[in-house]
């Protein structure tokens, strides 16, 4: 059985830091390219963030580009978005998601296993 279990979520004041973790199960992690989404109420789920297998290959929405960072750790099939500098519009549901594929997409149609969200909220 595929999982992703997505975690690390919370309160975080803007300005601090908050890093995100998507433990993953049940396929080759090291064979899929990963990324993370969000997704407010009323809104469309938006890619921000995402990896390449192996290569270190990474791509960025504007949004966060220069304030988070997404990394991998292919040996404990795990993924992680660092989250410096939030803004309240960063609030959001986090996901991760992964595709087998080794082109970078920030489209979620190109991606076929999801985790279960992680709420981040972003406020003072």
């Amino acid at each position: 059985e595929v999982q992703l279990q997505a975690s690390g979520g919370g309160l975080v004041q803007p300005g601090g830091s908050l890093r995100l973790s998507c433990a993953t199960s049940g396929f080759t992690f090291a064979d899929y390219s990963v990324g993370w989404f969000r997704q407010v109420p009323g809104k469309e789920r938006e890619g921000i963030a995402c990896i390449g297998k192996s290569d270190g290959r990474s791509m960025y929405d504007n949004s966060v580009k220069g304030r988070f960072a997404i990394s991998r750790d292919n040996a404990n099939d795990t993924m992680y978005l660092q989250m410096d500098m939030p803004r309240p519009e960063d609030t959001a549901v986090y996901y991760c998601a992964a595709r087998d594929g080794s082109i970078l997409y920030t489209i979620s149609d190109k991606y076929f296993y999801w985790g279960q969200g992680t709420l981040v909220t972003v406020s003072s």
